[in-house]
């Protein structure tokens, strides 16, 4: 068990949090959260002790281990794949790297030899001999090969290193393990890994999140912090965001009761005040109402971007034709012979782990990329808005938002514009900050800005919710699923995928396509069911 007892963090003159008082316990997993700035990141890292609050404290059972998710993805760049996993039980590596050295020693001694045989048997004791097969298994779910797992961290790509931390924050049983953003760009692939992982996990789980399957998937409790203090629901998001709304009817409507029965006393004490023989009623009446205290209603910290994309043209029933592309990136075909046709009502979702190709396909129908082979046909009634996966480029520039903004607006008023940054949180002079200074939430919010002005009817969007917070992504998905045209995308939110895309594309490690006619999930069911029957057909070939 973990607990804060009376934990306050003040920044300057400000509570971040002010007298937390939480338990969690063995056994369950509790999701945590809140708006952006709320402090979840920051709440994660005074229970792990990488910061002091200014009051309180925090207690761990005894003799448990806490283990979290590292975001240095630097920290480990001299050290191989399966070290660094291993890393993840400190005394288990301490122990194993002292082992090595007795043994290579030339002059072994009979103290080295006593030192060695303490060694074995707390080595033996943790399971010490199954620690690298125990490593490599994490590293498989994940999705990364056996033949990486003595790579040096240092050669790895962004994206293996943070699954590699992932595998090290998971690694050896720990009894308390505290997850930071665990899904961040990690593939559908590894997202369903971890989430099985989590609900098979028997100890202590803590997890701060942006996606929305993810935390009901595998949460039983949810701890929202709102002004500086946690709230604790049991049950996944879905039911701390039900519960919320129904707290916060019943208060109002209970303080609707206690303002008509208000109004009704005041009106009798106007009224028989003066009058002597309802004068004791009245005083009556007075001592009555000074009782009744009205709830106290916040309003949330939680602000939530109005998304809407409206075409300014309805699209015709030749949308696109892609034939026969194929493209090879640094001696690698990332895209092989691909072809598909899609119609005026397809919502498509490029699924799977090679997202690569994914962004290199949307490149070349927007025309920033030259297929090496195949060619496309864009509809003559459709017009395309493309959200980038990498917009450093977009926001190199000393432009204010709402210039750069105007610029894709047939109407060349500065209120016009400053209207679609004010729906996406930009009140008063956010709209002359510099774009190259904004954060990686307020470029999103931009680019989503920017796709709402240009009324396309076809929008493609690649990994729109990285940097997006709950709120946001809850908007972009309502956004997403009323837009009346046609949408190809690629998103790790996996409700995303599911409530929005009718048609599902995956783009195979080898660059061909499987395309289906599905939802999201009926198309995991089908691939899951023919993996089964791949792996029975092995095994009765063996047999």
């Amino acid at each position: 068990m973990i607990s804060a007892n009376n934990v306050t963090l003040r920044i300057g003159k400000k509570a971040l949090f002010e007298d937390v008082n939480i338990k969690f316990t063995e056994g369950n997993c509790y999701g945590l959260i809140g708006a952006n700035g709320a402090g979840k990141s920051t709440f994660l890292k005074i229970l792990s002790g990488q910061l002091e609050p200014t009051n309180g404290d925090v207690a761990i059972t005894q003799g448990q281990r806490l283990s979290f998710l590292q975001q240095d993805h630097f920290k480990y760049d001299e050290y191989s794949v399966l070290d660094t996993v291993i890393m993840g039980n400190e005394r288990l590596y301490q122990i194993m790297k002292e082992k090595d050295a007795i043994y290579m020693k030339e002059d072994f001694t009979d103290e080295d030899g006593i030192r060695a045989s303490e060694l074995e048997a707390e080595f033996a004791e943790m399971d010490g001999w199954n620690a690298e097969s125990d490593a490599a298994t994490l590293l498989n779910g994940l999705g990364i090969p056996t033949e990486d797992h003595y790579t040096i961290m240092r050669d790895l790509n962004a994206a293996l290193k943070v699954k590699v931390l992932l595998a090290q924050a998971l690694f050896g049983n720990p009894d308390i393990l505290l997850l930071d953003e665990p899904t961040n760009h990690l593939d559908l692939d590894a997202i369903g890994w971890l989430e099985e992982f989590l609900i098979n996990f028997d100890n202590t789980v803590i997890v701060v999140s942006h996606d929305r399957y993810f935390l009901n998937k595998v949460c039983t409790h949810t701890a929202d912090i709102d002004y500086g203090k946690i709230q604790l629901y049991a049950g996944n998001y879905d039911f701390w965001y039900e519960s919320s709304q129904l707290l916060i009817k019943q208060m109002k409507e209970a303080n609707k009761k206690k303002e008509e029965k208000i109004k009704e006393l005041q009106d009798f004490i106007s009224r028989f005040s003066a009058n002597a023989s309802k004068s004791k009623q009245a005083t009556s009446r007075k001592r009555a109402l000074e009782k009744i205290e009205l709830d106290e209603i916040k309003p949330s910290s939680r602000k939530y971007p109005y998304i809407d994309f409206r075409p300014e043209r309805e699209i015709g029933n030749e949308v696109l034709t892609v034939e026969g592309i194929s493209k090879t990136i640094d001696g690698v075909k990332v895209l092989d012979n691909i072809s598909f046709i899609v119609g005026h009502d397809d919502k498509i979702a490029f699924v799977g782990g090679n997202e690569q190709a994914k962004t290199v396909l949307f490149k070349i129908l927007v025309g920033e990329m030259e297929p090496d082979e195949g060619s496309f046909k864009w509809g003559v009634t459709t017009s395309q808005s493309y959200f980038p996966k990498d917009n450093t480029a977009i926001f190199d520039t000393e432009d204010i938002i709402v210039d750069w903004l105007t610029q894709f607006s047939e109407i060349k008023d500065a209120t016009y514009v400053r209207g679609f940054l004010g729906r996406m949180l930009f009140a008063g002079e956010d709209g002359v900050k510099k774009m190259k200074v904004l954060s990686g939430g307020e470029k999103v919010r931009v680019l989503l800005s920017r796709m709402m002005i240009e009324n396309a009817n076809v929008l493609i969007f690649d990994e729109p919710t990285d940097h997006l917070d709950m709120e946001a992504i809850t908007a972009l998905n309502t956004g997403m699923t009323k837009f009346p045209g046609v949408i190809l995308f690629a998103s790790r939110d996996h409700q995303i995928v599911q409530t929005t895309a009718n048609r599902i594309m995956e783009i195979l490690p080898d660059g061909t396509l499987i395309d289906k006619v599905t939802t999201y999930d009926e198309y995991l069911e089908s691939d899951e069911m023919a993996r089964k029957r791949q792996v029975y057909s092995v095994s009765d070939d063996e047999e």
